[in-house]
């Protein structure tokens, strides 16, 4: 029972990282755009449809998890020759992907004010 559920985590795996691959070079879009992308419209998605806003540590942390589970399975996939740039390669992932969530996220938190229209106005009264 454990090797055929070993070998259906594989195969998911595998379709995962081929449907990534699909969508990459279906798109002009480059590789490290589409993880900026993907990153901002994910976290929003998680937002909504966990119904936390995007000041929670929830959505921002889900999108943490879905990306270390696409980075495993990028390393777990593929098999480049030097460990060194592959990994260099997820890092930077995983930073594209998180950055813009992430300032987005800190300002909303520590500057509520930025996001509101007319706040200025309201605090001269």
């Amino acid at each position: 029972m454990l090797h055929s559920l070993w070998k259906a985590l594989i195969s998911a795996m595998s379709s995962w990282y081929q449907g990534k691959l699909f969508v990459e070079h279906s798109l002009a879009i480059s590789h490290d755009s589409l993880h900026v992308l993907v990153g901002v419209l994910l976290w929003v998605a998680l937002g909504l449809l966990l119904r936390r806003p995007l000041t929670s540590w929830r959505p921002w942390l889900w999108l943490l998890a879905d990306i270390l589970w696409n980075e495993t399975v990028d390393l777990w996939v593929e098999r480049w020759p030097d460990p060194g740039m592959q990994y260099g390669e997820g890092a930077k992932d995983l930073l594209l992907t998180m950055i813009i969530p992430t300032v987005l996220m800190w300002a909303a938190r520590a500057r509520p004010d930025l996001f509101r229209t007319g706040a200025r106005k309201r605090r001269r009264r």
